[in-house]
């Protein structure tokens, strides 16, 4: 259990990660069937319909700040997550019967996803920082990244079953499952054992605490930096669905379960990804502008790929990217967060690590409907950019990042750090 899965050495942990992987992969499922659904289904292929339906999902992550933040921080946490994941489960199983039944419409989808948003808003900042109740400080960093190992474990088999279902039996029965899968998380929470969870410092209810964490990142000029960062990649490059969907269906013309394949393909990058961060024993700055760079390069790399299967060889290449810069950098917000105020300041993280998707989502759709998918990728690759060129500004204002050229060797020095990046 050293290394990689240190964290799985705590009991309580244990169960809370079994739970969450069940619950992610119903969630992978009702994403991929949710997406296939307003595609082929309520409309004639219009992407830009997918990006609104993501839009009303991930909206309310930041509209409904800073009330999430200061739940997390106030409520108990355990307790919060309980009503959370519950709510969740009904509402995708209304969607089940909705779609079943041969009722369902596009507004349906509409309402429910922005319903699903609205506790989603409540349950990301709280399910976060629950972790850090669970593990000891010395193994936060690596339980945040065999969290991003479930989570996209998940993205790895929930859209393979997904596209078998669909083709098979329909897109109601994926969103029944998902509204099965939520009492694993629900089963989890009640068996913890209660006298080994750490209490965390609650958030006091005077005037000014909802804000207290927009002021407290104001002054971190580390954490303003990763959170802009964080705005860019989001905002423009995490828009998996709508890239994948639109090439699967508009460039290589293909039916459901090629279009579970090229997800899972991509989760096959996410989830080593997450393994290599989970090896990391403290997340770095640097890796942020390298995944920036690398995610660019990728994206605009698979923009050109002739095939589907070249285009999902790229995809696993854009996993590990990917997964490297969302994990590093919610490492770094977690761990250089004072406990007091992780609440507030995650839910500003996941606020605009998902909020950024009702601006970027709709572009994208419209991109690849207006100048076709394979542009749409290229939004991605100038998200990726951009948010390496934010890194590299911080690093040069406020680490001393250095260019130094010695007999014909290029080599980067930092001023915090005592290791120097050598490279050719």
């Amino acid at each position: 259990m050293d290394g990689t899965f240190r964290s799985l050495r705590n009991p309580n942990y244990r169960l809370w990660a079994a739970g969450a992987l069940v619950s992610n992969i119903g969630t992978w499922m009702q994403r991929t069937g949710q997406a296939w659904l307003v595609l082929t289904q309520l409309t004639h292929g219009n992407a830009a319909a997918v990006g609104v339906v993501m839009a009303f999902q991930f909206a309310p992550l930041f509209l409904l700040l800073p009330l999430t933040g200061f739940a997390a921080d106030y409520f108990d946490r355990r307790k919060l997550v309980l009503v959370t994941q519950t709510t969740m489960g009904v509402l995708a199983l209304i969607l089940g019967l909705l779609t079943i039944s041969g009722h369902v419409q596009l507004w349906h989808v509409y309402t429910l996803a922005c319903l699903f948003g609205c506790v989603t808003a409540f349950d990301a900042p709280a399910r976060q920082t629950f972790v850090t109740s669970l593990v000891p400080e010395s193994d936060l960093s690596n339980a945040v990244a065999l969290n991003s190992t479930s989570f996209n474990a998940a993205r790895m088999i929930g859209p393979a079953i997904a596209g078998v279902l669909i083709a098979n039996v329909g897109t109601g029965v994926v969103f029944l499952i998902n509204a099965a899968s939520f009492a694993a998380v629900v089963g989890a929470l009640f068996l913890l054992r209660l006298d080994q969870i750490q209490r965390h410092v609650r958030a006091g209810r005077g005037r000014g605490s909802l804000l207290e964490g927009f002021r407290y990142v104001w002054r971190r000029p580390d954490l303003l930096a990763v959170l802009i960062m964080l705005f860019l990649f989001g905002t423009f490059g995490l828009n998996f669905q709508i890239f994948i969907s639109a090439m699967s269906v508009k460039v290589f013309h293909a039916g459901a379960d090629q279009y579970g394949v090229l997800s899972s393909m991509m989760a096959v990058g996410t989830v080593s990804g997450a393994l290599l961060a989970a090896r990391r024993s403290r997340p770095r700055v640097t890796l942020l502008l390298v995944g920036g760079i690398l995610f660019g390069s990728f994206c605009a790399l698979a923009a050109v790929m002739p095939n589907a299967l070249l285009f999902g060889l790229v995809l696993i290449a854009i996993g590990i990217s990917a997964q490297t810069f969302t994990t590093t950098s919610n490492s770094t917000v977690q761990l250089s967060t004072d406990p007091g105020m992780r609440g507030r300041v995650m839910a500003l993280y996941l606020a605009i690590a998902m909020g950024g998707t009702p601006l970027g989502a709709p572009l994208v759709g419209w991109v690849a409907d207006a100048f076709g998918p394979r542009w749409s990728l290229g939004v991605g690759a100038f998200g990726g950019f951009a948010s390496a060129a934010v890194g590299l500004h911080f690093l040069i204002r406020y680490r001393g990042l250095r260019l130094h050229v010695t007999g014909g060797r290029f080599s980067l020095t930092l001023d915090d750090i005592s290791q120097t990046a050598t490279v050719r």
